[in-house]
């Protein structure tokens, strides 16, 4: 797995660890019925045992291996004022079959 990281996002990351303990992680919100739907962010929260930890020019990023299975094997993150962090693309898909007699 590839995590580019824009010089916005770094710029960022590095202001929010130098004020924070807590540690960025990238996390999935997962959504659906029928199908499904992810939506990507980056958070501030608590190490967790089975991390997957990425360390780029001295950040270290945190993911599950839940959130990690749904990302792209090259992911970006990006920074946007009004926006925040902007990670990967998010994702919906449908599989819902309706048999009708």
């Amino acid at each position: 797995m590839i995590v580019k990281i824009t010089d916005a996002a770094m710029h960022k990351l590095k202001e929010m660890t130098r004020k924070d303990a807590q540690i960025p992680r990238i996390d999935a919100d997962i959504a659906g019925g029928c199908g499904v739907s992810v939506k990507f962010s980056l958070v501030l929260d608590e190490p967790r045992r089975n991390d997957a930890i990425i360390e780029y020019e001295g950040v270290q990023l945190r993911l599950d291996h839940f959130t990690k299975r749904y990302l792209d094997e090259e992911t970006q993150i990006d920074y946007l004022e009004g926006r925040g962090f902007i990670v990967g693309e998010s994702f919906a898909s449908s599989t819902c079959a309706i048999e009708i007699n």
